[in-house]
């Protein structure tokens, strides 16, 4: 049986949903195979009939899919007749398949309301069927008065619901939305609770930014009409202000991230707004009320608009508009995958490891790096390390947005190399040095190092205007500790330097390159991808082992398997036969590592086909480590899966270096380079 946490909460508005998304995210980052379950449905009043919204939110936000829950019409019946019994067996029936493939199953419990009277009757009764541990939600808020101690109050009424002495049932209380958050205040509200017997497992800071909606989800609430979409599924509300005064009176409103609402037919505030969208200031949006603005007006917009300004309008009044946006639901809406991840990313930072640990070796738990468990880790590391990495593309503004969430996530020390007049908006915590500044300090050494090619002081400042070389340098004379290039560079651009002037490690035959795939239940190493076009039988064993080394650095007990289009003796030709002379120099070379080939794919990957293709193989079927004969087959896979199937791919990490230098592909994403950074720092605190 798996280790079932029943999470109910103490309370109508206390952020059940967050707790959940994030007991979740933390557990399945620690390689826990977990799995989420919400057996009754609660439509909230109003709401139009769609997806169950914690169900939807689940499946939006992890790779989980959770079963449909009952509908509350249903459990309504059933109490109705009396017959709990009777529910409680179409909970268990419900939630049986969560149940038999997970190793611990977060459940989402009822909340209470004016008409769900009998929510901790069926709570408890749920928590008996399904032998569930309980996990207390609270917050301060109305239903405490506010206050932290009528918080632990509430706190302890909920848990005398769960039995007492050796039945008790709850195992921890998380606290929401929390107003302080320092070490002592959790100190106080820890010691509150265990004067109940009540462990505090986890506290939420009130966090206001995670409240944010965006403005397509105004639009939706007030049933707006849409003049200009424009960045609307991506600007988000921080604060509202109604625009009742001329210009002049209004114009400290005109800040990054608000809506501002304005009658229609103030032509003034319209055209402020749209001048203000057009000098950089971000807004959220503009709201129209009462009438359209005049067409002459409004064509006057379009270079604003052109900035992603979303317009909307609606006929109702200023004042009504206004409240009306006040009183949006504050819940998260089921395709805000944004907000539904920084949730889930908030609340599981809250809640405590150890007591997580213990949650998971309760349960029969079958240990997998799971790709939250992968990043996790990463990052962990990569905050251990604590290194210097330079970023030579410090313009790039993908680059320049990673290098800001590495310093304030402390995942390294970011170096922009970037010009005075480039360099606007400077993130906090990173540097950004003048190349033009350091050419000179680096002439000497760079026409030591490639004297032997017939270097001169003038072909060394040509080249050192280049930024990727004029980092490879940084990196080659100790100055920083790890460069990652490539957003707008070619890899021959970011990797030719490298060989010339980190040189590779000692004993390496070779530079290669691995991408770490986060699939959906775990992650996978892909060898090399991004380097070499058509190595031989010894560069592709020197490729394996390189490709093991990587993985079992980051935690992931490698099995490789060596690809080719013929499994085994099943074909012949001379691909197979590079591959079968490269898995034997592997061999002889790695006699304890887990390695076969040749293996298709799919006997590879899939344990059916691996049984049959590859009996007895201790690779097929469960490979985590994929070698690929060459890069044009490589490089095509680990795109078609990175694309087709919505992986994140981290890396190229390359390997065989004296020091880290990584590459990106031309199309990564900010997270990407984020985890590229993570990566290069780890290498180069274990260099």
């Amino acid at each position: 049986m798996p280790q079932t946490l029943l999470v109910v909460p103490t309370g109508h508005g206390v952020g059940l949903t967050a707790a959940c998304l994030g007991l979740v995210r933390a557990l399945d980052r620690l390689g826990v195979r977990v799995g989420f379950t919400k057996p009754i449905a609660q439509p909230r009043p109003g709401e139009p009939a769609g997806p169950e919204r914690s169900t939807a939110l689940v499946r939006l936000a992890t790779a989980l899919t959770p079963p449909e829950p009952l509908p509350l019409e249903h459990v309504e019946a059933r109490l109705s007749e009396g017959a709990v019994d009777d529910l409680m067996e179409d909970v268990v029936g419900a939630a049986e398949e969560v149940l038999a493939a997970h190793d611990v199953v977060v459940v989402e419990g009822m909340v209470p309301g004016p008409t769900l009277v009998y929510s901790t009757r069926v709570n408890l009764a749920m928590a008996k069927a399904l032998d569930a541990k309980v996990v207390l939600v609270g917050a301060p808020g109305p239903h405490t008065g506010g206050d932290v101690e009528d918080l632990v109050e509430a706190m302890a009424i909920a848990a005398g619901s769960y039995a007492s002495g050796e039945d008790a049932r709850v195992v921890g209380c998380i606290a929401n939305r929390l107003p302080d958050v320092s070490p002592p205040a959790v100190a106080a509200l820890r010691e509150s609770l265990a004067l109940h017997g009540l462990p505090l497992v986890g506290h939420v800071a009130d966090d206001p930014e995670l409240a944010r909606v965006r403005v397509l989800d105004v639009a939706r609430a007030l049933g707006a009409q849409v003049l200009h979409p424009g960045e609307q599924e991506a600007r988000r509300v921080a604060d509202v202000s109604v625009c009742a005064r001329g210009v002049p009176g209004v114009l400290d409103v005109f800040t990054e991230d608000r809506l501002l609402v304005s009658s229609g037919d103030r032509d003034d505030v319209t055209m402020a707004a749209c001048l203000a969208a057009s000098n950089g200031t971000r807004l959220a949006g503009l709201l129209l009320t009462n009438e359209v603005p005049h067409p002459e007006v409004w064509a006057l917009t379009e270079s604003a608009r052109a900035t992603g300004l979303p317009v909307l309008f609606t006929p109702r009044s200023t004042y009504e508009t206004a409240t009306l946006v006040h009183d949006i639901d504050p819940e998260i809406p089921v395709d805000d995958a944004e907000r539904a991840g920084s949730v889930m990313q908030s609340v599981a930072d809250g809640i405590d490891e150890e007591w997580l640990r213990g949650v998971a070796t309760a349960a029969p738990v079958k240990r997998r790096l799971s790709p939250a468990a992968f990043r996790y880790r990463i990052v962990k590391l990569a905050q251990q390390a604590d290194r210097r990495i330079v970023l030579p593309e410090g313009t790039e503004p993908r680059t320049v947005q990673a290098a800001a969430v590495c310093a304030q996530r402390g995942i390294a020390r970011p170096v922009l190399l970037a010009g005075p007049d480039e360099a606007r908006a400077v993130p906090e915590g990173v540097t950004v040095l003048d190349p033009e500044s350091l050419v000179e300090q680096y002439v000497a050494p760079l026409v030591e190092l490639r004297r032997h090619k017939g270097m001169t002081e003038d072909m060394a400042r040509e080249q050192l205007a280049d930024t990727v070389v004029l980092g490879t340098m940084m990196l080659a004379q100790g100055d920083v500790d790890g460069l990652v290039s490539g957003a707008v560079h070619t890899t021959a651009a970011t990797v030719r330097p490298a060989l010339q002037l980190v040189k590779t490690a000692p004993g390496a035959a070779l530079v290669s390159s691995v991408f770490f795939m986060c699939l959906p239940d775990e992650v996978v190493v892909y060898g090399d991808c991004a380097i070499n076009p058509n190595p031989t039988a010894e560069q592709l064993a020197d490729i394996a082992l390189q490709s093991a080394g990587s993985a079992e650095a980051f935690g992931i007990e490698p099995r490789v398997a060596m690809l080719s289009y013929s499994t085994g003796t099943s074909g012949a030709g001379s691909d197979v036969e590079k591959v079968a002379e490269a898995t034997r120099i592997a061999r002889e070379r790695a006699p304890g590592l887990a390695i076969d080939g040749p293996l298709q794919y799919d006997a590879a990957a899939i344990a059916s086909v691996g049984r049959t293709k590859r009996p007895g193989s201790p690779v097929a079927g469960r490979a985590n480590v994929f070698v690929f004969p060459d890069l044009n087959t490589g490089n095509t896979t680990y795109k078609a899966v990175q694309r087709g199937a919505d992986v994140v791919s981290v890396g190229p990490m390359l390997q065989g270096l004296a020091k880290p230098v990584n590459d990106l592909s031309r199309g990564a994403l900010v997270e990407d380079i984020v985890y590229t950074i993570a990566l290069t720092a780890i290498q180069a605190s274990r260099a």
